[in-house]
């Protein structure tokens, strides 16, 4: 059951900003965006601003929802329903959260149908540097934790998710 504070958010978020147009733009444009960070800046620059500005946007979406200071009801899969909500299906649209682990202090995300792989051919070295941050600044802020993250398996690489770990910085 959605809370209301999480409608509010879905609507504002995924509200109507273009009335005729809808709020949602084609993949190509924004994966032609970032490639052209990349090519402007170079991929190591382009890469800390993508994770940067990935990491606020996810705490705001955590903010957002309300769901900063309670870390300590949050179990993993209450986390993952709540980052489905704003970055899956019913949200942004940006990647599915397959499943959350946790172990000894490192959280493992399994996520299927990112953007950054949409489109890549088998083999391509991209990584999901944008979803990579969202997702860390998201748990961030609802487990008032620093975290350092990596994609350690890919989709373009064989593997069956893009998956990022994150460990709890001391």
């Amino acid at each position: 059951m959605m809370l209301s504070s999480e409608q509010t958010f879905i609507n504002q978020e995924m509200g109507t900003l273009r009335p005729e147009l809808g709020d949602f733009s084609s993949i190509i444009f924004l994966k032609a965006i970032i490639i052209g960070l990349e090519e402007a800046l170079g991929h190591k620059t382009a890469g800390i601003a993508m994770l940067s500005a990935g990491r606020n946007q996810g705490r705001n979406f955590a903010q957002n929802l309300d769901l900063v200071g309670n870390q300590a009801i949050w179990s993993v899969e209450d986390i993952k329903e709540k980052m489905n909500l704003v970055l899956g299906k019913q949200g942004t649209r940006l990647c599915i959260i397959d499943k959350i682990e946790l172990k000894e202090n490192v959280y493992k995300v399994h996520t299927k149908e990112t953007f950054c792989s949409a489109g890549e051919a088998q083999g391509s070295p991209r990584i999901c540097i944008y979803t990579l941050g969202v997702i860390q600044g998201f748990l961030e802020a609802v487990l008032n934790k620093r975290f350092q993250g990596k994609q350690i398996e890919s989709v373009l690489r064989a593997g069956t998710h893009d998956v990022f770990e994150y460990s709890t910085l001391a």
